[in-house]
């Protein structure tokens, strides 16, 4: 009979720690949401010619294409923003005058990262699916008309009309941007509200996650710079 209660005791104390140990995991994995983007200052530069092809390369950690998403963890009371991010991005664009065209940028979506590397993985196979459909991708369809040449250290929105292409399906969207010339180069952000349904994208699933939202947003930070 003692030997029995030993054996109860233990298997109590297996029980409790292990569920303490879920609950630390889960608060511990609690993400912890990159900030709401902007417009990053710079330090103004002498200042070349506006006028001609810019672009973006992949690997500058300056520049990013990412999603913002909101989930529901059993392990707590109030939703979280999960965020996920990648720097493997290229980009082209022409300024001509007031005339912004020829945009185009595309984002490999295998190497997305946020604060979670199981979700990581997940999304590769559910949800974006990125490892069927690695490739995001932004054409402009519609030359951008600007009020006024911009000056150095101006912040211009506007907004940008073209093709959009997520989980291997394309639609027509109209984003708005916003950016800056410094003299140098040309910072422009900008979010895309994106209903899953309309790309034909399933949430993905885990033990740990009681819902994830069917919508969230494309989030971008680019630093175009002239191309030589």
């Amino acid at each position: 009979m003692l030997r029995l209660i030993k054996w109860l005791i233990l298997a109590v104390v297996l029980v409790v720690a292990a569920a303490v140990a879920g609950w630390y995991f889960f608060i511990r994995t609690d993400p912890a949401p990159r900030a709401e983007i902007k417009l990053t200052p710079t330090t103004p530069a002498s200042a070349s010619d506006l006028d001609g092809t810019w672009v973006v390369k992949p690997g500058d950690s300056n520049n990013f294409v990412g999603y913002r998403v909101t989930e529901k963890l059993f392990a707590n009371i109030s939703d979280t923003t999960a965020t996920g991010r990648t720097d493997n991005v290229t980009g082209t664009m022409t300024i001509d005058g007031t005339t912004v065209s020829d945009i185009t940028v595309t984002a490999d979506l295998r190497d997305l990262t946020s604060d979670n590397s199981f979700r990581d993985g997940r999304i590769q196979d559910e949800g974006l699916e990125s490892n069927k459909f690695p490739e995001a991708k932004f054409v402009l369809t519609q030359p951008i008309t600007l009020s006024a040449v911009p000056t150095v250290g101006q912040e211009i929105t506007t907004q940008a009309t073209g093709d959009f292409t997520l989980h291997g399906v394309t639609k027509s969207v109209t984003i708005t941007l916003q950016g800056r010339w410094d003299g140098t180069q040309v910072q422009v952000v900008g979010s895309l509200p994106i209903a899953f349904s309309d790309y034909n994208i399933t949430a993905p699933t885990a033990p740990a996650v009681a819902s994830v939202d069917d919508n969230g947003e494309m989030e971008l930070q680019l630093f175009f710079k002239k191309s030589s």
